[in-house]
């Protein structure tokens, strides 16, 4: 069943899922942030975005002992990193997994569980026709474990925060939708490897154990593709609230500008080591 928060009287669509390498995960956390504080006014959305080849990391992973070494590391293998303006962990982002940003107002206040809960319906909503076993429960061994990772028979393909400003909420979603999850897990055991070096740490890493994740077209055997996904999002949430395709306003285009400084000041200690490794 449908969860009530995603029965909003409309939607409107931002797809940013094809913009290409000059699209990067600086902006969409901006935007995020930019149509948090301007949806009581302009309503809900629904966001879609895809990064190429970038691992983004949580404010923790920013202070590991040995970053410097995990940045070289993620270089070599072709990843640029972002921290994000958010909690959670590392996570890789490339061209076949969708984010999906549900941004809503927050009205009469929503519960953060019932944030979570709204997207998980969602995913389950949109892949019923196909399976009737994704459950949302922590999968130890993932990366950036939490309490509504998804997954399939124990495996994670897909992680989900949860970000609110000025009276909006971003329950934003990564969605592993082709290629190999265990891959990309194991590109963030390596990053956490190169960066940790096994010295003690304030804050618990995971442990990951790469098979514990996988791609949805692994999971459901069926050939998927990030437009695939995006359709069935969209048909999911226009049997209950109306689909209007859109962009930024001039005034949220005024405030993405504000926000994406931000974001970039939040990344300057990020772009000096990546400085650092050009020059030796």
């Amino acid at each position: 069943m449908i969860h009530p928060l995603l029965r909003q009287p409309a939607y409107r669509l931002i797809d940013q899922s094809s913009l290409g390498p000059m699209f990067q995960a600086e902006q969409s956390f901006a935007t995020d942030d930019t149509l948090c504080a301007s949806t009581k006014v302009q309503g809900a959305v629904l966001r879609a975005w895809v990064h190429l080849n970038t691992v983004v990391l949580g404010i923790q992973d920013a202070r590991l002992p040995h970053l410097k070494d995990g940045i070289r590391l993620l270089h070599e293998r072709g990843y640029r990193p972002v921290v994000r303006n958010s909690g959670g962990l590392a996570v890789v982002l490339d061209e076949d997994v969708l984010n999906l940003s549900l941004i809503l107002p927050e009205n009469d206040g929503i519960q953060i569980d019932s944030g979570y809960e709204a997207m998980t319906s969602l995913i389950q909503q949109m892949f019923r026709d196909v399976t009737d076993a994704i459950v949302a429960g922590e999968i130890v061994g993932s990366y950036c474990p939490g309490s509504f990772d998804l997954s399939i028979e124990g495996k994670k393909f897909a992680g989900i925060s949860q970000r609110r400003v000025r009276g909006g909420v971003a329950v934003q979603i990564y969605l592993s939708v082709r290629k190999s999850g265990s891959e990309r897990a194991a590109l963030i055991r390596d990053f956490y490897d190169a960066a940790i070096q096994g010295e003690p740490t304030r804050h618990t890493y995971p442990a990951i154990i790469p098979e514990t994740m996988a791609s949805l077209e692994e999971l459901l055997g069926i050939p998927l593709t990030v437009q695939d996904v995006l359709k069935r999002a969209y048909d999911v949430l226009g049997s209950v609230s109306e689909l209007k395709s859109g962009t930024l306003d001039a005034a949220e285009q005024e405030m993405l500008a504000a926000q994406l400084d931000r974001m970039w000041k939040r990344n300057e200690p990020i772009r000096d080591i990546e400085h650092q490794l050009t020059e030796e």
